[in-house]
């Protein structure tokens, strides 16, 4: 197992074993559990500056199969990793009825959940989240091509660099630390293979499959689960008209655009996200 970088991992990252696999997860304060689930190549470092704002949780950030430091498995199709994560909070013993947040990737996992298993879930939150929109930068379109995704996909320092720039809106979120991260995790074995086969159970050149989010979100629109749809207005990965397809598709959801915010609200509007969740989970 190749560790992270000194300084830049998660001081309370722990491993345990689920289904024969190695997962990480985080584990923070007490309080009613809240479930944080990152996007495509991520990780759960995603969700420190939220992590350090959700005072009065327990909250548990988990790295996703294949991605983090969590061993991938053999099925990607969402239904797994949402099992997968089911299986690793029976592990933790994270009780029934937790606040699920996903953003990206973690989204569509979140709502697979929920659909799977919706004891689970006491509620939804969805992060500029992956299954409302065919709509899809080309830099994971063009993954789709074969053999043009190895060279794409090579860790180097200007790709990682370019590649945390243009989650944000703001470029001073792309630090050094974040930057060193990415590239950490680009460098492990077998996690360019895992990037790939991810995004290619999800889309193709084309765009993002139609067939499993019609599906997707069919179960979802059936829960009753109080749910959060949130989108930051410069998103470059996903575009915020998904919102409006969002609001659409999820009639009772909830929605919320968050301005001069790309990809990742939960480190752009960490503090102002930590505020709208707390008033989510109040209740109306």
């Amino acid at each position: 197992m190749q560790s992270l970088k000194p300084g830049v991992g998660v001081q309370a990252a722990e491993l345990v074993e689920v289904g024969g696999r190695r997962v990480r997860y985080a584990v923070t304060g007490t309080g009613p559990p809240v479930i944080l689930l990152h996007g495509l190549g991520r990780s759960l470092e995603d969700w420190e500056p939220l992590r350090a704002a959700l005072s009065g949780h327990w909250v548990v950030a988990i790295d996703l199969a294949g991605f983090g430091q969590s061993q991938a498995l053999p099925d990607c199709r969402l239904a797994s990793l949402a099992k997968h994560v089911e299986g690793a909070l029976d592990v933790l013993g994270v009780p029934l009825g937790a606040h699920v947040v996903g953003n990206s990737l973690g989204g569509a996992v979140a709502m697979r959940l929920a659909a799977g298993a919706p004891a689970r879930v006491a509620s939804l939150a969805l992060l500029n989240s992956a299954g409302f929109g065919r709509e899809v930068t080309w830099a994971l379109r063009i993954l789709d091509l074969p053999l043009l995704w190895r060279l794409l996909l090579r860790p180097h320092a200007d790709s990682a660099l370019m590649s945390e720039r243009s989650i944000f809106h703001d470029p001073a979120f792309a630090t050094p630390e974040r930057v060193a991260l990415a590239l950490t995790l680009s460098r492990r074995e077998g996690a360019a293979r895992a990037f790939r086969r991810q995004a290619h159970a999800l889309g193709s050149w084309r765009g993002v499959r139609r067939g499993w989010r019609k599906e997707l979100l069919t179960e979802v629109s059936a829960l009753d689960i109080p749910t959060l749809v949130v989108w930051g207005t410069h998103d470059r990965i996903l575009p915020a008209t998904h919102l409006v397809n969002a609001a659409a598709a999820l009639p009772r959801a909830r929605t919320h655009l968050f301005s001069r915010t790309g990809h990742l609200p939960q480190i752009e509007r960490a503090d102002e996200l930590a505020v709208l969740l707390g008033s989510f989970w109040d209740g109306p």
